[in-house]
């Protein structure tokens, strides 16, 4: 079990950049995959990056080239860094741990796109 907080969140010109947090409440060395996942409103929960024990990375198609998704297991915190800000990039961006096939979700965080 693990709970899951983010920040980082806020209001950003496009163009503009922004760097999420998410901080585990237990040691994510040995987590198979935590990820970050975008949900716009009337839209479905989507994945944007995920990032494996090994440090393996994976994107979504709209997020090559702009995002990259990190962590750090001496502070048990995951990082997205976000480039190149899009207006449709706007949603709720959650974090997301998976441990023995159980789905664990963090509260979310505010990301706006807009001029």
């Amino acid at each position: 079990q693990v709970q899951l907080v983010e920040s980082g969140g806020g209001l950003v010109q496009p163009g503009g950049s922004l760097r999420l947090s998410c901080v585990a409440s237990r040691n994510i060395f040995s987590i198979r995959t935590l990820g970050w996942y975008r949900q716009a409103p009337g839209t479905q929960r989507e994945l944007v990056a995920s990032i494996s024990s090994g440090s393996s990375t994976d994107y979504a198609d709209s997020a090559k080239g702009r995002f990259t998704i990190s962590k750090d297991n001496a502070k048990n915190t995951v990082y997205l860094q976000m480039n190149s800000l899009k207006p449709e990039d706007t949603g709720v961006y959650y974090c997301n741990a998976i441990i023995s096939y159980v789905n664990y979700w963090g509260q979310g965080t505010q990301v706006t796109v807009s001029s």
